[in-house]
């Protein structure tokens, strides 16, 4: 076995570990890269931007068969899966392959594959060939699909959202199981592709939303365009000459599902438990994690950090990004460790309408016992979201009491995605309610909608203006 001395080792190269490595290198030129799997990110792989790929292409063709409300009618629509599938993987491949260039350029000698565990607090031993031995070592490795063992038994019909992006053609039904954000987004697209789908979730909680309302509106577009069972137990799966049996109980019964393939979206699981941390000698919490500080990315008082979704603290490109930067700065100046200041939360779920979570949720500000008004508005008669013909959904939005500042927001609408940003700057600037009322709101756009429900939060706070018999933004066409 060779032994290698580096300042600073990094485990895993995807979005965090790349980010690390970028900044590490400011403060040494020794340094090492190990990676067990594939280059190329989760996003850009099996994430993402193929995720993203196949929802443009069921948004098509859901546009095609609503141009009927406008008056244009378009007839014989095919869908040509096998060209669909063809599309993703090849956008899919050049994202990766962008990816893969920039760790090409990487010095061969900041490269090594394998498979790393700790030895003892320094040490790394990689597969049984290399022992590296580093001043400061950085936890990158990433997290992989959960999937309750028992269903591996299904073999090629049991499918993770990595395989899907590997597909020749589309399936001709499909029972996903999990309504988080892969098992809502991959769920819609495929219904909306001709793929008979059978979306199952427990306790009729989608995706990242908190609010209760926002939820309501999520389950009920859900269950509008495909079979949704929000709160279902899958009891037994089988595998079948053509495909799985899966049988669950729901409230009001039992129920049965034929399905070419089942889909697991039942959560991701850290790799931590490969590393062997015990030998690492740093603090770990009751289920066996490290304790670490957000904001510096140090487990406890160590030489060791921690970044991405290996910690299961936000498992979101631009999070892991942060987390990277932020611990590979550390890692590389270290003792002399930074607090960075974190970025306002945001996220994003890519249904149709869109779901998108900015600032402090419902549920946070429950928990932390904030006291706080909320203001809503409907998209239902928003004046540009019927222009469009894209009039559903919801936005709800919180202000402090006693200061008036914005906290925060839940929605699900038109345009969600570019909301949530202008709702994240907004909270991220400490502006207050009536601030952001006093910005400018231009004729006719979405963002109207937006500005309703903070009209309707400022009347709720005691700070607010007396409350107006009549508000002609508040109503119809807003």
């Amino acid at each position: 076995m060779q032994t290698r001395q580096v300042d600073i080792a990094i485990i895993g190269a995807g979005t965090a570990g790349m980010t690390a490595y970028r900044a590490a290198r400011e403060y040494t030129d020794s340094i090492l890269v190990i990676e067990a799997g594939v280059y190329g990110t989760t996003c850009a792989r099996v994430g993402c931007m193929p995720s993203k790929l196949l929802i443009a292409a069921a948004e098509t063709s859901h546009l095609i068969d609503s141009a009927g409300i406008f008056g244009i009618d378009v007839a014989d629509k095919r869908i040509d899966g096998r060209r669909v599938m063809e599309r993703v993987k090849t956008e899919r491949d050049r994202f990766v392959g962008f990816v893969e260039r920039a760790i090409e350029n990487w010095p061969q000698g900041h490269k090594l594959r394998g498979k790393a565990v700790f030895t003892d607090p320094h040490t790394l031993e990689v597969d049984g060939h290399t022992r590296i031995q580093a001043g400061r070592i950085i936890i990158a490795a990433g997290s992989r699909p959960a999937v309750p063992p028992p269903w591996l038994e299904l073999g090629d019909r049991l499918l993770v959202n990595d395989d899907v992006f590997g597909w020749e053609t589309l399936p001709r039904s499909i029972a996903v199981v999990g309504t988080g954000v892969i098992g809502m987004e991959l769920g819609q697209a495929l219904a909306r592709l001709g793929v008979k789908t059978h979306l199952l979730g427990i306790g009729s909680r989608f995706g990242p939303i908190t609010d209760p309302v926002i939820n309501g509106e999520a389950q009920d577009f859900l269950s509008g365009e495909l079979d949704l069972h929000g709160d279902a137990s899958v009891e037994r799966v089988e595998r079948t000459e053509s495909g799985v049996a899966l049988s669950f109980v729901e409230a009001g019964g039992s129920g049965c599902l034929e399905v070419d393939y089942l889909l697991a979206a039942t959560g991701r699981r850290s790799n931590l438990g490969a590393l062997n941390l015990e030998a690492a000698g740093v603090a770990l919490d009751a289920t066996g994690n490290p304790i670490f500080s957000l904001d510096s990315g140090q487990i406890g008082n160590s030489h060791i950090f921690i970044a991405g979704d290996v910690s299961n603290a936000h498992p979101l490109l631009h999070e892991a990004a942060d987390d990277g930067r932020i611990a590979g700065d550390n890692a590389g100046r270290y003792p002399d460790i930074r607090v960075r200041p974190r970025r306002t939360p945001l996220s994003v779920v890519f249904t149709d309408p869109q779901i998108m979570l900015a600032g402090k949720t419902h549920a946070q500000l429950l928990q932390d016992k904030v006291d706080f008004a909320i203001g809503e508005s409907s998209f239902e008669d928003q004046g540009r979201s019927r222009v469009i013909g894209r009039n559903r959904g919801r936005i709800r939005v919180y202000g402090d009491q006693h200061s008036g500042q914005f906290l925060g927001a839940e929605m699900v609408g038109p345009a969600a995605e570019h909301i949530g940003h202008l709702l994240s700057w907004s909270v991220q600037h400490g502006l207050t309610v009536q601030q952001m009322l006093d910005s400018p709101f231009y004729h006719p756009v979405i963002e109207e909608g937006v500005r309703t429900a903070l009209r309707r939060l400022s009347r709720e706070l005691r700070m607010g203006p007396a409350p107006m018999e009549n508000c002609l933004d508040c109503g119809p066409g807003a």
